[in-house]
This record gives C-alpha cells, structure tokens and sequence, in this order.
C-alpha cells in the first residue's frame, strides 16, 4: 500500500491519502475521497509505501487522477460558493441570527456545502439550514469555527510581512498565554504581539521554550514611547485553553411532540386527593367500629 500527502482546495490542510496503484507526480492535480466527500486536492509528496499498520489507520483515499471534466468542474466551484455564500447571508440578515458569516465551501460533486461561521453564542440555526436545502437542493452544513479558523481561512498578511502562518503551514493551534511575551520580554504592546484574529501572535511559541530554559536571554526593550495596556486588557487577548470542537448541525432535528407525556400526567386523580381519600376512609372506619 502507498502513501501520498495532497492539499485540499479548502481550507488548504495536507493530509494523507492512500493511493492504491494510482501514478502521481508532485503539483499534480487530483481528486480524492475525504471524510467530507469527494474532494479536489494537490499532490505534495508523491506516492511512498507505508506498512499495513499505517495503512490501517487511514480511511481517506486518492480515487483518480484529476480529468478534464473535473478541472472545469473545479474552475466553477468559486462562482457557486459565492453565490451560495450571498444566499446564504440573505437568510441570516432576514431571520435576524446573531452569527458572522465567513466562508461557503463546496465538495466536488456539489452534493455538499458547508459554511463556515463565528458567534459569540450558540445559535438556533434550525430554520436557517431549512431555508438553505431548499434553495441550494444540497447537503447543509454549519460550522461553527473561533477567530483563530476565521484568520486561518481568510488568511492575509502578518506583521513579518508574510503570508499567515496558519494559512500558509500551521496546521492545528496551541493555547498562547501572555506569559511568553513577558518571558521574552516584548513589549506589551496590543499591536505589535497581536496577530489579525485579535488574539496573541503565534510565533510567540516558536521560541518559548528556548527562552525558558534559558539558553537565550530575551533582548532589553528598546521603545517605550508606545503605551503598554493593563493586566486587564491583555487577558483579553490570551488564548490559554483549547478551543471547543466545533458544532456541526447538518439536517434540523424532528420536533417530537409532548402530547402522551402530558396525557400520562392527566390519568387518574393527584397523589393528594388519594391520600386524603385513605384518610377519610379510616376515620370512618374507627367511628364505625366503636
């Protein structure tokens, strides 16, 4: 069994694929099964063995080279998403959902959409994904993602004046504490420590635990012209704890009526009347009997 890594079109993650006997060289375009669907994706690595074990753990799979049909398949999604995505936001504006549209993201078959959002709390988007299959005639999916995912899919520019990194390379996150900025003795400075999803910079990690260990003594600041925030105001913009899962909704659930439960209560007199009941039979019985 082979082994390939291929960029997918959105979000660009490199994962693993097995490629059963399929020929791909490196920048080639093809398509793949992930557990979204079918997928259109890009050969980084090019097909190496890998033991069975591996192989084992694997479920998503090269299906074929990318064919001509598939490319002009491909150069339509961007179209669709957007016109998915504006429909989309219509709905939001018309039901008035306190939520912050971000992305639409298509399979390659067009049997599935998934948007991408951020909320500050849970929303009841039951009816909103109703609206949606009935327009699109697809498989509707929401996520709801942290402003971290939000960067990380719009992507842009960092203060390096580079592409993002987790746009660019950075797969997953780690909890970035204000800590690291003091142990390297940064300025606290919101703009210069904070990246474009107003959270703490990411590369604050890269060096940390040199820093740390103490194998590098951090520099003396040098500008103290701009104001430095509170204790108060920088813990707004930690990151200690992971960020939740994402919740997926991905068909409204059956509102199940509570009719029989109800009539269940109504059966039969209250445990009060009972009781009362037994008590007025007793005392008639002792008067009878004396």
């Amino acid at each position: 069994m082979e082994l390939a890594r291929i960029r997918l079109r959105k979000p660009r993650r490199v994962l693993s694929f097995l490629c059963d006997g399929i020929p791909l060289d490196r920048d080639e375009p093809c398509v793949v099964e992930s557990d979204q669907g079918i997928e259109w994706g890009i050969c980084v690595l090019p097909p190496e063995p890998c033991s069975d074990e591996i192989a084992a753990e694997i479920t998503m799979r090269v299906l074929r080279k990318a064919l001509p049909a598939d490319i002009e398949s491909c150069a339509a999604l961007d179209g669709e998403e957007r016109r998915a995505q504006t429909i989309c936001q219509k709905h939001i504006d018309k039901r008035g959902l306190p939520m912050n549209l971000v992305d639409a993201d298509y399979t390659l078959d067009r049997h599935k959409v998934t948007f991408y959002f951020t909320a500050e709390n849970r929303v009841d988007f039951r009816e909103l994904v109703r609206d949606l299959a009935r327009e699109l005639h697809s498989r509707i999916e929401l996520r709801h993602i942290q402003v971290r995912d939000r960067a990380k899919i719009i992507g842009g520019l960092g203060c390096c004046g580079r592409v993002l990194c987790c746009t660019s390379w950075l797969d997953g996150f780690v909890p970035i504490s204000m800590r690291m900025a003091k142990c390297q003795n940064l300025s606290l400075n919101p703009g210069k420590i904070s990246g474009q999803c107003g959270r703490l910079l990411c590369c604050l990690n890269y060096e940390n635990e040199t820093y740390e260990s103490g194998e590098m003594k951090p520099p003396k600041k040098s500008d103290t012209s701009q104001a430095e925030m509170t204790t108060e105001q920088l813990a707004t913009l930690e990151d200690d704890s992971a960020p939740p899962p994402p919740s997926v909704v991905t068909a409204p659930p059956q509102q199940q009526t509570g009719g029989t439960q109800h009539e269940s209560h109504q059966q039969g007199p209250p445990k009060g009347r009972k009781k009362k009941r037994k008590n007025r039979k007793r005392k008639k019985g002792k008067g009878a009997s004396s």
